[in-house]
């Protein structure tokens, strides 16, 4: 979740006056600290944790860096803050298309409308999502342990998405659910790095990867084209 800091003397005002301008200081300041996250989720996303540099966050963020530090506490700060709600929207759009799914859904269309609704978030918000996944390994042990709770929650969700499927005999027996449950997430969250939308739209990208997650989870083999007799 995103942390609000105490107001300042500037944003607090006194008196009457004061008290009726509070609301648009409160919305430019809001506009303000987004765009300086959207800065440091973009260089967090290219550089990763070590290289993401102040200066530079400043610079996309059209601020001065002194300025920064009337939003955000310290550049760490910032880069968690940033992680956390990649982790976070993340989540909430896979359950969000859960929640959409029919009653009669089995749990096999549950985990390929998870991996479609996971893959579009690191697509379509790649700068948060992405930054969040690939930060992990970067990120101090303190912000690391911060973080776990997030990380276990959606950690906990996807494990009850394959042991569903499992108690049904919807996954193949023979898959180590681990073993599948981590494949899947490191090939959706990699696909930042090849994916061009010049060749192909996210919808697209998106059904083909439900299709390879079906007949892989499954073990399904899709059917032979047919050979015309004449």
């Amino acid at each position: 979740m995103e942390r609000q800091r105490e107001r300042g003397p500037v944003e607090q005002g006194t008196g009457e006056r004061a008290g009726e301008a509070a609301p648009e200081r409160e919305r430019k300041s809001d506009r303000t600290r987004r765009r300086i996250l959207d800065a440091a989720a973009d260089v967090l996303n290219r550089k990763g944790y070590a290289g993401a540099r102040l200066s530079e966050i400043a610079k996309l963020a059209d601020l001065q860096v002194p300025a920064i530090y009337y939003y955000f506490g310290s550049r760490e700060e910032i880069l968690e803050e940033v992680v956390s709600i990649g982790a976070r929207i993340t989540m909430e759009h896979v359950e969000a298309r859960l929640a959409e799914l029919p009653p009669t859904a089995s749990n096999m269309d549950r985990i390929c409308a998870s991996a479609g609704a996971h893959l579009q978030m690191v697509l379509r918000e790649a700068d948060y999502a992405a930054a969040a996944v690939r930060s992990v390994a970067q990120i101090p042990a303190e912000v690391r342990q911060r973080q776990l709770t997030g990380q276990r929650e959606y950690g906990a969700l996807w494990r009850s998405l394959l042991a569903d499927a499992a108690a049904t005999g919807e996954l193949d027996p023979g898959l180590d659910p681990h073993g599948a449950r981590m494949l899947l997430i490191g090939a959706l969250n990699w696909a930042p790095d090849w994916w061009d939308p010049a060749r192909g739209s996210v919808e697209e990208i998106v059904a083909t990867a439900e299709r390879l997650v079906r007949n892989a989870l499954t073990g399904a083999r899709g059917e032979r084209p047919r050979v015309d007799p004449s």
